[in-house]
């Protein structure tokens, strides 16, 4: 799955426009809506994890927002992702 990086702070600004766009009074009531776990779009809009591509691409449909006016990056599966067996134990 394809994650999208924002600069800072503007993941928030991007979800503070779909909740005033879609005239939603919070965020539980998008959560609603669209079918996402309340505690994970929190997470979303505290800029704890990164949005997945398709939620983006669907808050983006809902709110009439164009993708293009924002600044993001995609960032690939294995994001985060160490390598093992780079330490080894033995002697």
């Amino acid at each position: 799955m394809v994650r999208i990086k924002f600069e800072k702070s503007e993941q928030k600004r991007f979800l503070d426009k779909v909740l005033i766009s879609v005239a939603c009074p919070s965020l539980r009531e998008l959560s609603r809506r669209i079918d996402v776990n309340y505690q994970t779009l929190k997470n979303y809009y505290s800029e704890r994890r990164l949005l997945s591509e398709e939620l983006f691409s669907v808050l983006c449909k809902i709110s009439k927002l164009d993708e293009k006016d924002f600044s993001v990056h995609k960032i690939s599966d294995n994001f985060g992702q160490v390598k093992g067996g780079k330490k080894s134990s033995k002697k």
